[in-house]
């Protein structure tokens, strides 16, 4: 039985050290700022992350771009020869071609190296959705569990993985594509701060809208009561921001003292989501245990 290596994109969130740490393979997305393209792998590498958000302030606006394919070919293909099997956790589908670059790009892999498995799952989220997976496969891979009974695991946890976000001002959902400027225009007035989901197909579902900030961090630590009420509290999460960790770490705060969770992932919200949600975003993600 081969041994299998876990990898991901960069929208997972997940902190370079564990990355390293654990020997995860990772496929960036780019990001494009001023007709400048960005990337772990590119030459000019990547903005520093405070100072990407610090762009937004400014009112720059950046474009995005899926994983390069040829890309996710050299990662493949070095993990194939050098004798692992490989599970790849995506990006939602619904949301990027992230996902249809990695499945085609393991089957060419696989083809040229019919000794290497390689099993690509559609996370059907990002950001703390997608990290909590990675870490669970780290997990059952380093207790021995083979790479069929980890990838079974993962396909399973994908229906009771969430993510709940909110953005500070509507106008970025506007910017990014998700809402009329109209309706931003009107929201941002109002200070009307939306709370959304992304739902199981991986396409972004509006919950609520509330006035001001407090009542969207209530909204969001209140995710958890439903599980509460069915004996299915999570152990961890995962709270991504956009540069606004004292409001996340406040936020974990509450959610550990309110619902007993253990441990909370904290991270910046990686370029390539932060470029359509803007400067102040604020992700909860957690997998719903079994009862």
């Amino acid at each position: 039985m081969r041994p299998f290596i876990v990898s991901t994109d960069s929208t997972a969130d997940i902190q370079e050290d564990y990355l390293k740490e654990n020997h995860i393979q990772l496929h960036p997305l780019h990001y494009i700022v001023d007709g400048v393209e960005y990337g772990t792998e590119l030459e000019q590498g990547e903005i520093p992350i405070k100072e990407f958000y610090d762009l937004i302030r400014e009112g720059k606006m950046p474009t995005t771009n899926a994983t390069n394919m040829g890309y996710d070919i050299e990662l493949f293909e070095k993990a194939a020869k050098e004798g692992f099997d490989i599970i790849h956790i995506a990006f939602a589908s619904y949301m990027s071609g992230s996902y249809n670059n990695a499945k085609v790009a393991a089957e060419q892999v696989m083809e040229e190296n019919p000794d290497c498995r390689i099993i690509v799952i559609d996370s059907t989220k990002g950001s703390g959705g997608t990290n909590l997976l990675v870490r669970k496969a780290v997990e059952m891979r380093d207790a021995g569990k083979t790479l069929d009974e980890t990838a079974d695991w993962i396909e399973e946890a994908v229906k009771r993985t969430s993510v709940y976000f909110s953005v500070p001002s509507l106008m970025s959902l506007y910017r990014g594509g998700r809402l009329k400027k109209s309706a931003a225009i009107l929201g941002t007035m109002l200070k009307i701060q939306p709370t959304l989901y992304i739902d199981e197909k991986g396409a972004l579902t509006l919950l609520n809208k509330v006035r001001g900030r407090k009542a969207a961090m209530e909204f969001l630590c209140g995710t958890l009561e439903p599980l509460k009420e069915r004996g299915t509290l999570p152990k961890e999460i995962a709270i991504e921001h956009g540069d606004c960790l004292e409001e996340a770490e406040a936020l974990g705060k509450t959610a550990m003292e309110r619902y007993g969770i253990e441990k909370v992932y904290y991270n910046f919200l990686c370029p390539t989501l932060g470029s359509h949600t803007g400067q102040g975003i604020i992700t909860f993600s957690f997998i719903e245990e079994i009862k």
